[in-house]
């Protein structure tokens, strides 16, 4: 039986889930090789291959190749679904629950929706060339956003209706995963809309997916406030059942979600900063790679 995450709300309809009894490797991985070589896998079929590149800066850069046949975990989003969406952050969650290529395992992974970038992530650091591309990395970072599949024209069918939709800023989001062995994004759903929203001069709205830690102190003080919470709660139906001046059930029920608002706020104020991406070593290690690369006709410059 499929065993559902934990979820934890936040603020502004983010979420936190907590996935359990899937220990890695999931579907959709990182694999690494000695010399600075990675691949991203998803099942048995390669989709990107990456090799650190030399030179003065200690992280000079990645230059990046990528293959076809990747599948989007998510399945294809209808324009009358878009039109009556819900909640995305929560549909995501759940659709990524139930992928079979997906790339959740074991951790606490961040959803949440976000519409602003700054400039250089969507307009100057979007990888539109394919199959091969470089990601500088010595200017500070990149923070740029990787497509898994070739773009498509903006005078494609299916581009020209989201583009309707973006106009209309009914566009279902793009589905961005953080990964830190790029310094940036990839797309995971939504690569057309990514195009139409683009075309129409908007930035993509976007649901971002990163992990965060594992944290025990995190959730040492998240018991501590739950705890506490549970107390007060006890505290406060015990008082209103004792006193005189017995409380009308609206007033009782005003105050316990004044608890409550400010328990989900002060719980959401704990950190949720970024954990790394995990790798996993690559099957048959650097040569494997090279095989790969050959096959891929992947050449990396050299100084």
């Amino acid at each position: 039986m499929e065993t559902r995450g934990h979820r934890e709300p936040l603020p502004e309809g983010g979420l936190v889930l907590a996935v359990t009894g899937r220990p890695g490797p999931p579907p959709l991985r990182f694999e690494t090789a000695d010399g600075g070589r990675m691949l991203l896998r998803q099942g048995e079929r390669p989709l990107l291959l990456g090799r650190e590149e030399e030179g003065g800066c200690s992280h000079e850069g990645l230059f990046v190749h990528r293959l076809d046949g990747f599948r989007s975990p998510l399945p294809r989003i209808r324009s009358d679904r878009m039109r009556s969406p819900g909640n995305w952050v929560h549909q995501y969650a759940s659709w990524l629950e139930e992928a079979k290529e997906g790339p959740l395992h074991d951790a606490r992974w961040h959803f949440r929706e976000r519409h602003k970038f700054p400039a250089y992530v969507w307009w100057g650091d979007f990888m539109r060339d394919w199959p091969a591309c470089h990601l500088d990395w010595c200017a500070g970072g990149w923070e740029g956003v990787v497509p898994l599949r070739p773009l498509s024209p903006t005078d494609a069918p299916r581009v020209k209706a989201y583009r309707k939709h973006a106009r209309e800023d009914t566009l279902a989001p793009v589905l961005l995963w953080r990964v830190t062995p790029l310094d940036g994004w990839v797309i995971l759903d939504g690569h057309d809309r990514a195009v139409a929203a683009l075309a129409e001069g908007r930035t993509p709205p976007c649901v971002v997916l990163y992990r965060v830690p594992d944290d025990e102190t995190w959730q040492r003080t998240a018991d501590e406030l739950t705890e506490d919470h549970e107390q007060r709660t006890e505290l406060l139906l015990a008082g209103c059942a004792t006193s005189t001046d017995t409380p009308t059930d609206t007033d009782t029920e005003r105050r316990r979600a004044v608890l409550e608002t400010a328990y989900e706020n002060t719980l959401a104020s704990l950190p949720y900063d970024d954990a790394p991406t995990p790798t996993w070593p690559l099957p048959g290690g650097a040569p494997a790679w090279d095989d790969l690369a050959a096959r891929a006709m992947f050449e990396c410059p050299r100084d």
